[in-house]
This record gives structure tokens, sequence and C-alpha cells, in this order.
């Protein structure tokens, strides 16, 4: 049975909605979409169908503070209090800026992945329609209490890439979504990508769908942020994101020396894992062997990853809540990737 027959039978079984793309030694092997992108339509997905991909875009933000440091504007040590002129009353002096990347800052976050399991619930009291920049969210924290001394240990945060965007704007001149969409996408031909409103969404966009206890589907319009921005909420095509990954690796976006830096494990996340900035970095067989981006949101789920061993790359797009690791799974073991 081919590859591609086997992504086939394991989708529909599944019942995976998205775009799977991989691609080996530059040349494509599965470019398929499968599921709908609008329910209530009957609009199926199709290969250049945008999705969001939640947390998958932190990799960007990462890359345009990475850009700002290769220009002077500030350093890896640069402390968040000689950056931003809002008032964090608890925050320790000395967070820096590779504390935010690399999730060691212990600053208080909006949403804490590894204490709350449901991310509808943060809008019972702070309206989603109310979120629309980095600085809607900053009610959300700015006054909470520190988790732990920074650089004291390792605790994914979305608010410390909220405030490596207002970082972006501040330093730059611009917003962040201007900036990485004429500084990153652009570069890169990344054409369909963009951070989108929900409330003005371009054609060909996936509505992303959440499954409740009783089978029935609804749209996750009610559930995240109207428009998203540095720690995740941006719209890709699986095409664009291949396309972030050659702009990567060919030196489009950062220098060599900070191309290298980025993927540079900075901090162990568990066993044979680690983080870098913006990326997540495993082994395989004793050394380092994939770099991938991860997204989870209701209605959102993305996983995208780089094995330089293998010269090989995938995306996977999903505007259900899960699907996209098991795809993954599938791709290693039919390829035996190291």
């Amino acid at each position: 049975m081919t590859l591609n027959n086997k992504i086939d039978r394991f989708c529909k079984e599944a019942g995976f909605s998205g775009v799977i793309m991989a691609k080996k030694e530059g040349k494509t092997l599965v470019d398929k979409a499968f599921g709908f992108a609008d329910r209530a339509n009957q609009r199926v997905n199709s290969t250049d169908t945008r999705f969001g991909i939640a947390s998958g875009c932190k990799l960007f933000t990462a890359i345009a503070v990475c850009q700002l440091v290769e220009k002077g504007k500030l350093s890896f040590d640069t402390r968040l209090a000689d950056c931003l002129d809002y008032s964090f009353p608890n925050f320790h002096p000395h967070v820096t800026v590779k504390h935010l990347l690399t999730h060691t800052s212990g600053v208080p976050d909006y949403f804490d992945e590894e204490e709350m399991d449901d991310f509808e619930d943060l809008w019972r009291s702070w309206p989603m329609y109310r979120i629309r920049t980095g600085e809607d969210f900053l009610p959300l924290f700015q006054n909470g209490a520190m988790m732990f001394q920074p650089g004291e240990r390792f605790h994914y945060n979305n608010a410390g890439y909220i405030l490596l965007g207002l970082i972006v704007e501040a330093l730059s001149g611009r917003r962040f979504d201007d900036y990485v969409e004429t500084e990153i996408f652009k570069p890169c031909g990344m054409e369909m990508s963009g951070y989108f409103s929900f409330d003005s969404l371009p054609g060909n966009t996936a509505i992303g769908y959440i499954e409740d206890d009783d089978g029935r589907w609804r749209t996750n319009h009610y559930s995240l942020p109207v428009k998203g921005g540095a720690d995740g909420g941006a719209y890709v095509t699986a095409g664009d994101m291949m396309k972030l990954w050659d702009g990567l690796a060919e030196h489009r976006l950062l220098g060599e020396e900070m191309t290298r830096t980025i993927i540079t494990p900075q901090v162990e996340t568990g066993e044979g894992d680690y983080y870098g900035y913006g990326i997540w970095i495993g082994e395989r067989r004793g050394k380092i062997g994939i770099f991938h981006v991860m997204g989870f949101d209701p209605g959102v789920s993305f996983a995208s990853a780089w094995y330089p061993n293998d010269d090989f790359k995938a995306v996977i797009t999903s505007n259900k809540s899960e699907g996209p690791h098991d795809v993954l799974r599938v791709l290693e073991e039919e390829l035996r990737l190291k």
C-alpha cells in the first residue's frame, strides 16, 4: 500500500479534517485535503485553504524578536522593564527577553495550560470580542504574581509571548501583525497567510469546529479572541507554512548565526526534548533530529515539523480540536524518520 493510500485510509477512519503536506528532499510526497471548511454549507477543504494555527505561530514571534536583535535594537539579555512602559507591579525586575522566549520567565499567565483545561472559560469575565491587540490581553495578567523566579525552570507561558509582541511593536514602531506579514511572510512568499479577524475572514478560510459531548458540532467563534497575535492565532495554508521552513533554512529571515541560535536547545522540557526560541526540539537516536511547532485551541489543531537528518518537512493543519499529531505519527512510522 502506498503512503498516500495509507494516509487516505487513516484520515477516513479518524475523521480527520484539514490538510496534510509532506516533502522529502524537495519532492512532494503528500498534498491532500480532507473534511469540510464550512459544515453548514458543505464547503470542502482544499489544499490552499487557510487554517488557524494557534500557538504554532510563536515561531513567527521569535523570528521577529531575533530580527530586532540582529539589528541591534535589543539583546536576549535586555530586561522586560527596559522595553515596555506598562505597569507590571509584581513582576521580577530581572525578567529578560530570553526568559520570555524560552518560557522560563515565571511571569503570570493569562491561560496556564498546565493548570487550566478549558480555554473558553477565560471569556466569562473578559469577553473575547474585546481582544484584538496584544495590549488588550494585559488586564488578564499584568497585576498577577510571579509563578517562580526568572530562569528557575521551564513552564509554557502564553503571556510571555504577548509581552514579546508588545516589545516588537515598541521597537519597530509598527503593529505586530503588520511587522510579521511584511518582514516574515513576504520574504518567504507566504501570500495567503495573515492575522485575520473572526468578523472579517477572507475567502477560502476554514471555520473551526468543536464537538460537544452530545456529538453536535459548533463553531469556535465565541471561543477565541477576535484576532490572533504574538502568542497565537495566525492563519496559514499548508503550502505557506512549508515556505516558512524553507525561508528559515535558507537564511532569508535571519542570518546563518542567528538561524543556528533560534534552533539551538536553550532549555530542557523533558527527557530528550528541548525548547529553542519559539520552537520545540527533539532528539532522534541520541542526537537532534526534529524541529517542530504545534498549536491547540478550541476548534484548531496544528503540527509542523522539520527533520533535518532526513531532509523531510511536514505540515498538518486542522479545523478540529485534534488530529494532526496522529497524522504526524503515521508519517514518521511509514517513512522511518530518524
